[in-house]
């Protein structure tokens, strides 16, 4: 079968909800990783010959095809196609998914998958919130009712199901979000994130500043200090703190055929190994990334052990703790270097982003297989497997 590989990879620093990116225009923040990525493969802006471009909020400033309008406001030409999707939470590691489809399939060579989320800018829920019943602005209709009546599909409930099913005390998520900040405080300090991060121009207080780390980590967060968030339910266990944190960013990935590679004198960083989506069920919704997991390690003939290191988006911490559980993995190989509890997750932007990270801890590690995986809203999971060259 033709080989997908990644040749180069780059994503921002996370910003916090109105923080030091709240300044970028979210066209414009997507257009910077695009520009990066072409500059750190060393090809010819016109040599790309796709763009898609994972994006969530796809209304207002991120609206009236988002993708394009960041093709228009980079430096690639207009000859340069783009497309938007959206698998929720997913949407730039479906865009690693389809970027490498094309190129294995031999349709193209070079793609670019993307994907940017200013959640600053364009709040969750601004394409539209679930109502119990169907009425005007709510996705939710007569047909979907009549299979799940009456309910209201949320990720923070899925998120309380996941605690309950697994009997997770709020203690133990605290501690999980603790951890992440801590992994990801050491990993700052220690520069693991330098070579993956393009840094930004951002105005603070009337001054020129250099974007280049991640805005939403508690260096000095303790079980003391996110124990005292309080729930989001009066009888529940997820917090704030325990969840992913909303966040501005954008992150890029190039994705090339082995002729590309042989024509433009590409260094593959990477290759796409397998592959995998699916869905399950849509009110607990969050835990599909387990049982996608299983598919994908059956289909690429590989177990849990084969795996050295893997990146779960901690869209809240009971996610990433029942995928430990289900999966028998290796905590200490999760997330290495911290995960969206303490990075942010920009919803549209976190599977690139999470693939760079990955991609460059293992490389780092000198180690040779990444898994990838993501819970997306309906009840879906994308797992990719690469192996670090």
């Amino acid at each position: 079968m033709p080989e997908a590989y990644i040749v180069s990879a780059t994503r921002t620093a996370g910003g916090r909800r109105e923080g030091r990116l709240f300044g970028w225009h979210p066209v414009d923040l997507a257009a910077s990783v695009l520009d990066e990525v072409v500059l750190r493969a060393g090809i010819a802006p016109d040599a790309v010959d796709d763009v898609i471009m994972g994006c969530v909020g796809q209304v207002n400033e991120q609206g009236q095809h988002f993708g394009r309008n960041a093709v228009l406001a980079s430096n690639l030409p207009v000859s340069v196609p783009a497309v938007t999707i959206d698998r929720q939470c997913g949407s730039s590691q479906q865009s690693i998914h389809f970027a490498a489809q094309a190129v294995m399939s031999g349709v193209q060579d070079l793609v670019i998958a993307a994907g940017a989320e200013s959640m600053s800018r364009v709040p969750m829920g601004q394409a539209g919130k679930w109502t119990r019943e169907p009425k005007a602005g709510s996705p939710s209709s007569p047909g979907i009712m009549a299979k799940y009546p009456g309910v209201v599909f949320s990720q923070f409930t899925g998120a309380e199901m996941i605690a309950d099913k697994w009997n997770m005390a709020r203690t133990e998520l605290d501690a999980f979000a603790v951890e992440s900040h801590r992994r990801a405080d050491i990993a700052t300090k220690a520069g693991a994130f330098d070579a993956e991060i393009l840094g930004l121009d951002v105005n603070i207080d009337g001054q020129t500043e250099r974007h280049i780390h991640d805005e939403g980590i508690r260096a000095g967060a303790t079980l003391e200090s996110i124990g005292s968030v309080r729930t989001l339910l009066p009888d529940g266990k997820i917090t704030a703190a325990n969840a992913s944190q909303i966040c501005d960013g954008a992150a890029a990935v190039m994705i090339a055929s082995e002729a590309a590679v042989r024509e433009h004198n590409l260094t593959p960083l990477a290759r796409i190994h397998a592959m995998t989506v699916t869905g399950g069920d849509p009110v607990v919704m969050l835990e599909e990334p387990l049982f996608a997991t299983d598919k994908a390690l059956k289909r690429a003939g590989m177990t849990i052990g084969d795996i050295d290191l893997y990146e779960v988006n901690e869209a809240f911490a009971p996610v990433p703790l029942a995928w430990l559980r289900h999966t028998g993995a290796d905590p200490e190989k999760m997330n290495v270097n911290g995960g969206a509890i303490a990075l942010g997750h920009p919803l549209g932007g976190s599977g690139a982003k999470l693939m760079t990270t990955l991609v460059y801890a293992l490389r780092a590690r000198g180690l040779r297989y990444g898994l990838q995986t993501m819970c997306e809203g309906g009840g879906l999971a994308n797992v990719t497997i690469v192996e670090a060259l």
